[in-house]
Parts: structure tokens; C-alpha cells; sequence
């Protein structure tokens, strides 16, 4: 009955299932975890990598659940919480699907339930993952804590209003980490650049800038000052950039991600 139980046995899951194992090998318990997927195999996978139960029958699986996790596509969420029929009360419940927000989580599951909405980076299977959480007014203070420790033990945590939680969605993606990685990498070689010297001169740009930010919060335009000397090499990549509309071109992909997050809500 304190078992987390996951609904969903997806790329989610897994990330978040290998950031629990690695954290429980660093002396923390986090007791059973059960995934149920409406594809079985998918569990059993699951099961097989990482040493969780696999339950074919959702009401098995929340019978057990002290925790339960929704992490199934977002099209699928009020589906499937019609299928759970009554959710067990005291059960801390947690969604993972981007788009659907709180209203209509109580909605599906009855307004008895409380929910909070988390949005867990991959980079959670690492340990350094990022992950932003919103609570229901009723979702009990204890279990908030339960909460936020789960995802702590993963990485960074931070508590933001639901306003902004389709906003964070489009920008924490580390999927843009890996497309500006993989064009940096991919100029470089066109410029005679070995792989191995592309992919070390292209990662040290973007890793030590965010270091050291890290170590200088809110310095931004500073450090770029600092590091484009007027009329250097520098300056004149970042001149280029600019010119070509760079800023532009974030600000509108933010855009069409935050407009197909909106869309997707039920």
C-alpha cells in the first residue's frame, strides 16, 4: 500500500526509475515500485532492467499505491483515470503529462482527489535532472514534502505556479541542449575540425558558459561582454548570430511549443 506506483511504463518512467535506483544505492529507500502498462511487454522491461514489479492490472497496482504517478501521454490521461474508477483517498497523486492541467485532473478523478502536476527533466536518470512541481490547494502539506523529497533525490527542484508550467515546459527541455550541441559540432567539423576536437571545442563553449553562470547568478550580459572583445573572433561570431535573427528564431520556437502545449490541454 506504500508502494510508488507508476501508470505509464514509457521514456519518462524509465528515466525516472534509473534516477530512483541510482539514489537508493547512495543509502536512501525508497521501497516498491510498480509500473502498469497497457502494454505489458513494456513492464517487463522495465521490470527486467531494474528490478521493479511489473502488474498487468491497473487495480491491482493502485491498491498498492501509496503514491501514484501518471505518466502516460496526455491524450490518454482522462482515458485512463476513467478507467482507475475511484482513487484511494490519501493516495498522493501526481501527474506527469504537459497540457493538462489541474482542473481537469480533479475533474476526471473526482474533486476528493488532490493532484499535484510535475514536469521531471530526463536528466533525472543521471541525478542532476531538473524537475518543476505544482500542487493542488488541498494536496496535504506531508505529502508535498513526500513529493518534492522524491524528485529531489533526482536534482533540482522548483515549486512555480501553474501559470507558468506550459511556459517551462517548452524552455527546460534538454533536447535543446542536444540540438545546439550537435550544430555547433556539425559547423565545426565543416570548418576541418576532427570529431573528436569538434565535439570538445563545441561542448567546453556551452558547459563552461553555463558554469559560470552558475557561479555568477543574473550576470549574463556581463560575462558575454566580458568574453566578445570588440572587433574579436568572438564578437564577430556573436555579430553574425545576431544579424541572422538567432534571438528571433528561440523566441519563435518557444512560441510554437508553448501554442502546441496549449493545444493539447483537455
Amino acid at each position: 500500500m506504500n508502494a510508488i506506483v507508476f501508470l505509464g511504463g514509457g521514456r519518462i518512467t524509465a528515466a525516472l526509475v534509473a534516477g530512483l535506483r541510482r539514489a537508493a544505492r547512495k543509502d536512501w529507500t525508497c521501497g516498491r515500485i510498480i509500473v502498469h502498462d497497457r502494454n505489458p511487454g513494456k513492464a517487463r522491461a522495465l521490470a527486467s532492467r531494474f528490478a521493479v514489479d511489473a502488474e498487468p492490472s491497473l487495480s491491482r497496482a493502485l491498491e498498492q499505491a501509496g503514491m501514484l504517478i501518471v505518466a502516460v501521454r496526455p491524450n490518454d490521461v482522462v482515458p485512463l483515470l476513467d478507467a482507475t474508477g475511484p482513487i484511494r483517498i490519501g493516495t498522493a497523486c501526481v501527474s506527469l503529462a504537459a497540457g493538462v492541467p489541474l482542473r481537469v485532473l480533479r475533474r476526471a478523478s473526482g474533486r476528493r482527489v488532490a493532484w499535484a502536476r510535475a514536469m521531471p527533466s530526463p536528466a533525472c536518470r543521471t541525478g542532476r535532472g531538473l524537475t518543476a512541481l505544482v500542487f493542488d490547494r488541498a494536496f496535504p502539506r506531508r505529502e508535498r514534502q513526500r513529493v518534492r523529497d522524491l524528485f529531489a533525490r533526482m536534482g533540482a527542484v522548483v515549486e512555480i505556479p501553474e501559470r507558468e508550467f506550459d511556459a517551462f515546459t517548452v524552455v527546460y527541455s534538454t533536447s535543446q541542449g542536444y540540438h545546439a550541441l550537435a550544430a555547433r559540432m556539425r559547423a565545426a567539423r565543416k570548418l576541418g575540425l576532427s570529431p573528436r576536437c569538434a565535439f570538445l571545442a563545441a561542448a567546453h563553449g556551452l558547459a563552461e558558459g553555463v558554469r559560470a553562470l552558475e557561479e555568477n547568478p543574473g550576470a549574463t550580459e556581463k560575462l558575454l561582454a566580458e568574453a566578445a572583445t570588440p572587433g574579436g573572433v568572438a564578437a564577430e561570431v556573436m555579430r553574425v548570430l545576431c544579424a541572422g535573427g538567432y534571438d528571433g528564431l528561440v523566441e519563435r520556437a518557444y512560441r510554437a511549443g508553448l501554442l502546441r502545449a496549449r493545444r493539447m490541454r483537455t
